[in-house]
């Protein structure tokens, strides 16, 4: 297992400051990575932004993980959808970066890493306050998915 480090990564410090900044996990992985493709600033915070809390606070996959493949899907993904060899390509792609991802956290699922029973929280977020940022990894979540995906791309330039 590769354990990811995020002190190493300017693309997890970039993500992990957007989230203290008050964008959401997906946001700010997506965002991140503004440098990699051609979408502008607006149109990358609002395509993210439904993704945030497991998908709009249903709490299933991790908004970090959802803006970690929407990045790869930016730069790696397929646009012809008969092209089954591109197609399965990528999506062995997605399986390999959530497998990283999970190796790290033991899940990718969003009520998982915050120890919730529950399985969706009603839409008002939470008050980011220091004793959010103390009880909830998402600050490190957002910064391993980051690290993950700017590692991939080292792996595999463009």
């Amino acid at each position: 297992m590769t354990k990811i480090k995020l002190d190493e990564s300017k693309y997890a410090q970039k993500a992990m400051t957007l989230f203290k900044e008050g964008y959401n996990c997906s946001q700010s992985v997506f965002l991140a990575f503004e440098d990699q493709y051609e979408i502008n600033r607006r149109e990358a915070l609002m395509l993210s932004s439904s993704f945030g809390g497991g998908m709009g606070r249903l709490r299933e996959v991790c908004g970090a993980v959802t803006g970690m493949f929407m990045v790869a899907g930016l730069l790696y993904g397929y646009d012809n959808p008969n092209d089954i060899e591109a197609k399965a390509c990528h999506y062995e792609r997605i399986q390999e970066l959530a497998e990283i991802f999970e190796n790290n956290n033991n899940s990718i699922i969003c009520r998982t890493l915050l120890g919730l029973d529950t399985k969706k929280d009603g839409p008002m977020p939470e008050k980011r306050t220091e004793a959010y940022y103390t009880r909830r990894p998402c600050v490190r979540l957002i910064g391993t998915a980051a690290a993950i995906m700017e590692d991939y791309i080292k792996k595999h330039p463009l």
